[in-house]
């Protein structure tokens, strides 16, 4: 009996020995996550300060969740990403992918983590199409997309619907196209657009093509859902613990309110009035240790590049610093663009040091922009009023809701500096992060010639 029971025992240990190892565990003894991705603003790609866009920042946390490094792979043509999670050449895809019914039948998809509407997109100045059949001129769209599916179903309803598929150009180029006027239409998702108006302000929205739609990775079909579940687990701690809104509003949270006339504005003034300030930003921002870009995305909000702007508090220069601030700061002339410069880079400088050290990136820049508007008293204040309601005062996203109440008395009466006007640095620091991606943008399209050169935009609709 004894020896039947030992047998048996040997019997389980082996098959545990010759047991394969999941998915998950292999991944996690290769020490390595592959991810599948395409190139974009909403996906991934490579910003001022290294490897970003939201795809790659849930995939980060993802591979550290592991406990593994995270390789980024984007194949040649958008309609291979599938093809790669299929033959498991790549453990998932993420690359803001859509739900639909017949990419189901392919991969299996992850929890949903965003919603996006696909749209129509035309160029302002040409007439609105009403739907699918008052389009009169070429619509182009990515080819292997949701949205190339999404037409082959209203094929039914428009039997008259024509469209090329282009699998060379992603959205945002398809978008340029728009712009350009070299072809008259395209479908993006609503997220994309709202980044790139941005960009090519006389981008339009003619109609949905469809309600909102989800958004999530894929993982390959198969017996083994170890990787898979771990996912699953991973999604449900990261919007439990407010990690997944916090990464939406860094992606997305300054871009809702589409100005276009302010918009159209400031490229006027990035060719007009910026070139003669370049110099003086990046020698400010050498000193400072921070971005040029974002210097003149401040000055921009304060003065319009305005050497001469004043408010009617007294403020005035390029960066609107008080005498006093300046004089603090060493410095003494505020309508000379270089003092006024250096001025608001030292001021955002001594900002940024002052905030605990804890404080990461972005939020630490965001929280110090509020400050430099409103005052580091008021900010410590919305900050302490943020922990007292259970939030986190090292987070952007959770400040930027607290700092309005210090217009309340229920609130600022709570506070070591009373009432501040708390809604203007939330939109202040909005602005600016649309001003920093927008010349960040625009910078790096430039041809590298060994001098700064001044931008140009087209000035037909321009209204100064």
């Amino acid at each position: 009996m004894r020896r039947l029971l030992f047998i048996s025992l040997w019997c389980l240990a082996l098959a545990a020995c010759n047991r394969p190892d999941t998915l998950l565990e292999r991944v996690q003894d290769a020490g390595e996550l592959i991810v599948v991705t395409r190139n974009g603003s909403t996906t991934y790609y490579e910003g001022p300060h290294g490897p970003t866009g939201l795809e790659y920042d849930l995939a980060l946390q993802f591979a550290q969740h592991l406990g593994v490094r995270l390789k980024m792979v984007v194949p040649e043509d958008f309609g291979d990403i599938l093809g790669m999670v299929e033959r498991g050449e790549a453990h998932l895809a993420a690359a803001g992918l859509t739900i639909t019914d017949e990419r189901r039948k392919r991969v299996r998809f992850g929890p949903s983590y965003q919603k996006t509407t696909p749209q129509l997109v035309y160029r302002i100045g040409n007439a609105t199409p009403r739907n699918l059949d008052d389009l009169h001129g070429t619509l182009e769209v990515l080819a292997g997309s949701s949205h190339v599916e999404r037409l082959q179903q209203l094929r039914a309803e428009y039997p008259n619907l024509t469209w090329r598929s282009n699998n060379t150009l992603d959205t945002e180029n398809l978008l340029a196209l728009v712009w350009e006027q070299v072809i008259d239409y395209t479908i993006a998702d609503s997220n994309d657009i709202a980044i790139h108006q941005r960009f090519y302000p006389e981008l339009r929205v003619a109609f949905d093509i469809n309600g909102p739609e989800e958004l999530a990775w894929a993982f390959r079909s198969s017996t083994d859902s170890s990787l898979y579940d771990e996912a699953v687990t991973f999604f449900r701690e990261l919007r439990a613990g407010g990690q997944l809104d916090e990464l939406l509003e860094r992606h997305y949270g300054h871009v809702q309110d589409f100005d276009y006339v302010g918009t159209r504005r400031y490229l006027a003034h990035i060719d007009q009035r910026l070139p003669e300030f370049i110099a003086l930003f990046e020698d400010a921002a050498t000193e400072t240790e921070l971005d040029w870009r974002l210097l003149a995305a401040v000055g921009y909000q304060e003065s319009h590049w305005d050497p001469e702007a004043r408010s009617p508090t007294g403020v005035r220069g390029l960066m609107m610093l008080t005498r006093n601030t300046m004089r603090f700061l060493g410095l003494e002339d505020r309508r000379d663009p270089e003092q006024s410069i250096l001025g608001g880079a030292r001021y955002l400088r001594l900002q940024k040091d002052k905030l605990p050290e804890r404080i990461t990136e972005p939020d630490r820049t965001w929280l110090a922009l509020a400050a430099y508007n409103v005052g580091y008293g008021h900010l410590e204040d919305a900050r302490v009023l943020t922990q007292k309601t259970g939030h986190d005062p090292d987070k952007w996203i959770d400040v930027k809701e607290h700092l309005p109440l210090l217009t309340q008395k229920k609130w600022y009466s709570q506070t070591r500096h009373g009432y501040a006007r708390g809604r203007e640095p939330v939109r202040y620091v909005e602005n600016i992060r649309s001003y920093y991606d927008i010349l960040v943008w625009h910078s790096e399209r430039q041809p590298d010639t060994g001098d700064t050169p001044a931008p140009t935009f087209p000035t037909d609709l321009l209204t100064l």
